[in-house]
């Protein structure tokens, strides 16, 4: 008997309650399992029941444990309990046939396969898992699993990306084959999958097996345009390439970053993910909007990427529609992606003053912090022939000027204050809702941010005199 597992669930409250209420066999399964031998924390557990009602077990467990009964699947009867505390949560289930045996052959990976007996304590392991755990290996428990449900081939990118674990060669040989098939799951499905490999320390080597077996193309058709524009001047890396090391340098800077840095990116404030989540995939993203926007000039031969950053960003927007990313998702990536060489842009004015810096930190406002590493990022993954060391030092000098300006006044920044609102100027110009409208806010925001309007009396002359041939 493991000595561990039996710690684990004597040192569980949670599953010792559990095991006292079952009058048939019950299982601990999965992540949960997995996460014990692999050392790591869990706050969701898979309980499958056998000779018991699942529903009726965990309408049980909600009355002992206290928290909410949700049904997750009637059909096959899943079932979940939320704590009180909102953070633990129990999965309850039947299992397959009513035979624990079956139920495993049916999972995705050998690593999620694993069961405990809640009440002996005994480990159920008949497909090796926890020799797979050990020996850090991917294994599929069958080719037929994919087929039935072809998520569990994004699902073996999510595992690597998480723990950066080798894919077995068959079962890599089966994603190849069948990568095609990742276009039949719901997008919903497929986007949880893909946020939680870009959460993973390993999910560029994650990436870049997706991309060898044809997967990565099927879910970001745009990999097929970034593989097209090669090296040049300025990129020592064709631009597919670059993108991934950017994703990399994202994860490199956040691990060496300080403590405020670092707890930012952690932030967890909208989709379930953390900041440096998204950060990594708008990483990926950054550049999207090269291929079409690609030029070489005749006379020097330079390749040319004008307004990449905002076509990117509209196309981004698109893209992540369809992949069912949520409205803060993709304002966040996309806005990262648009302004991924403004802080490059603003530290290589003649004279950097506090009033050139405030005006950037008060623009990007709560997300300075992420602007700053994502240009970084691409700073760092750009060593084309024509950009020396004394180049790259000297913007990343910069950059780290501008986030130690940012960190020293964030406590002394107030946000903006309205000055005039878009009722009051349709009433002084006697004009209705329209993009005009729109143009004049937004310009009576950029003369706020440089200082140039700074009560309402300025605000109210800008508008009165508002020059719209200039502007039509």
């Amino acid at each position: 008997m493991n000595s561990q597992i039996v710690s684990k669930i004597k040192n569980d409250k949670i599953l010792s309650e559990i095991s006292k209420l079952a009058t048939g066999e019950v299982y601990v399964v999965g992540g949960t399992v997995r996460d014990w031998f692999l050392g790591k924390d869990t706050f969701d557990r898979d309980i499958i029941v056998i000779n018991d009602s699942a529903k009726e077990f965990a309408l049980k467990v909600k009355e002992t444990l206290g928290g909410t009964f949700v049904p997750l699947d009637e059909v096959n009867n899943i079932y979940r309990v939320v704590l009180p505390d909102k953070m633990n949560y129990i999965d309850i289930t039947n299992a397959v046939e009513n035979s624990l045996e079956r139920d495993i052959l049916r999972r995705d990976l050998t690593i999620n396969s694993i069961a405990v007996n809640l009440k002996t304590c005994e480990v159920v392991d008949i497909t090796g898992g926890i020799t797979d755990i050990k020996n850090g290996v991917l294994h599929c428990i069958s080719e037929e699993n994919f087929i039935d449900d072809p998520l569990r081939l994004l699902r073996v990118f999510r595992f690597q990306a998480l723990f950066g674990f080798e894919i077995e060669r068959d079962t890599f040989n089966y994603i190849c084959e069948h990568s095609k098939l990742i276009s039949k799951p719901a997008k919903e499905r497929v986007n949880y999958e893909l946020l939680k490999m870009f959460s993973g320390d390993f999910c560029v080597k994650a990436l870049k097996h997706m991309n060898k077996s044809w997967m990565l193309e099927e879910i970001f058709p745009f990999v097929k345009e970034l593989k097209q524009v090669p090296p040049n001047s300025h990129h020592h890396l064709d631009l597919f390439h670059h993108s991934l090391e950017v994703v990399n340098q994202i994860q490199n800077i956040y691990e060496k970053s300080d403590k405020y840095v670092q707890t930012h990116l952690d932030t967890v404030e909208f989709g379930g993910f953390s900041r440096l989540t998204y950060l990594k995939l708008a990483g990926f993203m950054h550049d999207i909007g090269k291929f079409s926007t690609w030029t070489i000039e005749p006379e020097t031969g330079r390749h040319r990427f004008i307004k990449h950053d905002d076509v990117g960003a509209k196309m981004s927007i698109s893209i992540l529609k369809k992949l069912k990313f949520s409205k803060k998702q993709i304002e966040y990536i996309s806005k990262m992606i648009k302004y991924h060489i403004y802080p490059s842009s603003v530290m290589q004015s003649p004279e950097i003053t506090d009033k050139i810096m405030m005006r950037y930190v008060r623009k990007m406002n709560t997300d300075v912090i992420d602007n700053i590493v994502i240009a970084k990022a691409d700073r760092l993954s750009a060593r084309g022939p024509v950009i020396t060391d004394e180049i790259v030092e000297k913007n990343i000098s910069s950059l780290n000027k501008l986030l130690n300006f940012y960190n020293d006044n964030k406590d002394l920044l107030k946000p903006l204050p309205v000055l005039i609102d878009g009722n009051e100027i349709m009433s002084i110009l006697n004009i209705n809702p329209s993009k005009m409208l729109g143009k004049i806010l937004d310009e009576l925001h950029e003369k706020q941010l440089n200082g140039e309007i700074l009560d309402k009396e300025h605000a109210i002359l800008f508008v009165k005199n508002y020059n719209f041939e200039e502007n039509k």
